[in-house]
């Protein structure tokens, strides 16, 4: 019980405004790319979450709705990942802490947000229409890397896609007993919280069209300025 709430006490809450000292853990060289051989992991995930009217995207619709459930972070698998942020900063430059949770233990990890994308892609049979942003790794973060998180609708079918990508590797670890829980664990740990965020976004979107409240961004207790994501979900799961 004392593990669900470590993220609502003060503690936290300082880590959380301590991520402003800190900067990204990691630098390409000039020119380079994070490349397999130089130890990154390349990821890309897409789901389907819906489809509306093709064209433009509807107000209110399902590109709206994931639009905002991602804004939000209520995409995230809370049984492997839940985070903090404050809850009125601008989403270009929110720190956020996240708590990696594996085997009943608890992993502080400072993300920052580095990039948000608005736009128009293609043309023709290939036009659609992308909203979403991605975050980079902190210093003391269990890994090095940047995460994209985007709600693509593409504009001939209809069709709404949530699409993860990034690059990724191992952070230096100090302690042994993690980097080797790390080895083992890391990656396949990863692919699950891709695959059940996903899922868990397509039921998010589906309960609201079919009229569920739209779910709202949980504070932590006793203070309203700090976002604590994701929310629980309609259906209890």
């Amino acid at each position: 019980m004392l593990r669900e709430r470590r993220l609502h006490h003060d503690r936290a809450a300082g880590r959380l405004r301590a991520l402003s000292r800190l900067d990204v853990n990691y630098r390409l060289p000039a020119g380079s790319a994070p490349y397999w051989n130089a130890g990154w992991n390349q990821d890309r995930l897409w789901c389907t979450l819906a489809r509306e009217t093709p064209g433009d995207p509807v107000s209110g619709g399902a590109w709206d709705i994931a639009c905002r459930l991602v804004h939000d972070y209520q995409f995230a698998e809370p049984r492997i990942v839940r985070a903090l942020y404050v809850r009125d900063d601008v989403l270009l430059g929110r720190n956020m802490l996240l708590e990696g949770r594996f085997c009943g233990l608890r992993f502080d990890m400072g993300v920052r947000v580095t990039s948000v994308i608005d736009e128009a892609r293609g043309t023709g049979e290939t036009a659609r229409r992308v909203w979403g942003w991605g975050y980079e790794t902190l210093q003391g973060h269990l890994e090095q890397g940047e995460m994209t998180y985007e709600v693509v609708k593409h504009l001939r079918t209809g069709e709404v896609e949530f699409v993860v990508t990034g690059h990724s590797r191992r952070a230096p670890l100090a302690n042994p007993v993690v980097a080797l829980g790390f080895i083992l664990f890391g990656r396949m740990t990863q692919h699950r919280f891709y695959r059940a965020s996903g899922r868990r976004l397509r039921r998010l979107v589906q309960a609201e069209l079919q009229g569920s409240t739209p779910l709202s961004v949980q504070t932590v207790p006793g203070n309203a300025a700090i976002a604590l994501a994701p929310s629980p979900a309609p259906d209890g799961r």
